[in-house]
């Protein structure tokens, strides 16, 4: 098995990251960041060169990664996504897309995360989801779903409820399948309780209740191109799991269980197949074993005790730094950029990265961060990814 990592310059508009995991046997995958280079382009012109680079290197590379998820982040949605809907007509993907305004803090008006595999047919069924099938497994991918109407409680309940209707028809259930979910709150500040509270009411119909176990999340600011639209939703579920391959992170020694401040999200999980463990860490900041907010209105402490909660989780699991293959950094204030940025290059050279401007949950949380691995194993009890 390895892991590589490339950093790649198509032209002066444009960086790429590209990291990839290749087993010994089975699928790769590869996580990719594309960054718009040039801030002082339209946004036009930089939406352009970001979706060209993209179809390049996709093209370059024989379609052989197949992209099964992607995030937009754009600096403003309102005017910017209809650019990149245009920018996308040409491209033939069946990815699941998300975009959000969530600004790169870099300066430009555009960057892209998507996720790829290796070998892998795709499909779009009747709700829109990307469904990625390999071996024994389905794996469902939801781009942004959103609502008009209601406030945010009404609008996640609803998004929720809808999900676990059509996960229902599909065989599924929202309490055992679903892996990951992603909560891009409009005004999180204001907003964010009721996402809470619309997600517990959902929650209490499935049983997914303290004595139970949640499902790994992040709720962060963003929002989409249209005001009334409060909350956005991406999910992220799997078909052919047994009980015995998911798992859930605790970290006790470090972090609270976010139930003791009424919030529902576990703190990550990972899944085992029968030739590699994938991990998802959700949204994590600078907070301790009960629930307090350490280091208040200290950027640079909040950074290493935020870090020291993720390595606690990935350790928990097997896992370290090195089997990343994602970060996404989230800041409230962009005059933290210049300094978080050049401790995350220094921390994590090799794993690409994006921080863009996302206010988290708690306004005394400067930052937050999300990402996810992969680390090859052998268990014969599970079939291969």
């Amino acid at each position: 098995m390895a892991t590589s990592y490339q950093e790649l310059t198509p032209n002066k508009d444009v960086r790429i990251e590209v990291w990839q995991f290749t087993p010994s046997n089975g699928i790769g995958e590869r996580h990719m960041m594309v960054h718009a280079t040039q801030p002082h382009h339209t946004a036009k012109e930089q939406i352009e060169a970001v979706v060209a680079a993209y179809k390049t290197l996709l093209k370059e590379g024989g379609n052989r990664f197949i992209p099964v998820f992607q995030r937009f982040f754009l600096s403003d949605a309102a005017n910017q996504s209809g650019l990149l809907c245009n920018a996308l007509k040409t491209c033939d993907l069946k990815a699941a897309t998300s975009v959000v305004e969530q600004a790169p803090l870099n300066g430009t008006k555009i960057a892209l995360w998507a996720y790829l595999q290796e070998g892998v047919t795709t499909e779009q069924n009747e709700h829109g989801h990307t469904v990625v099938r390999h071996g024994c497994y389905s794996h469902y991918w939801a781009g942004t779903r959103t609502l008009h109407d209601g406030d945010s409680r009404q609008q996640t309940s609803q998004l929720l409820n809808e999900y676990a209707d059509q996960l229902r028809k599909n065989g599924m259930t929202l309490e055992h399948d679903c892996i990951r979910t992603w909560f891009m709150v409009q005004n999180v500040d204001v907003n964010y309780a009721g996402v809470v509270k619309g997600r517990n009411d959902v929650f209490d119909l499935h049983d997914l209740v303290p004595a139970t176990h949640f499902i790994s999340s992040t709720g962060i600011g963003g929002r989409t191109a249209d005001s009334r639209e409060l909350v956005q939703m991406n999910t992220y579920a799997v078909k052919g799991l047994t009980d015995e391959q998911i798992h859930f992170l605790y970290a006790k020694s470090h972090l609270n269980s976010t139930a003791d401040y009424g919030v529902r999200f576990e703190r990550g999980t990972y899944v085992d197949y029968g030739d590699r463990r994938q991990v998802f860490i959700s949204g994590t900041a600078s907070i301790d074993n009960k629930g307090d907010v350490l280091f208040v209105g200290d950027i640079e402490k909040q950074v290493y005790r935020m870090w020291e909660n993720v390595e606690a989780l990935l350790n928990e699991c097997g896992m370290g730094f090195d089997d990343l293959g994602q970060i996404l950094v989230y800041l409230r204030d962009p005059a933290d950029y210049t300094l978080v940025e050049r401790l995350f290059e220094t921390k994590f050279p090799n794993t690409p990265k994006v921080i863009v401007l996302a206010p988290v949950c708690r306004p005394t949380w400067l930052i937050e961060m999300e990402c996810m691995g992969v680390k090859e194993i052998r268990d014969n009890l599970f079939k291969p990814f």
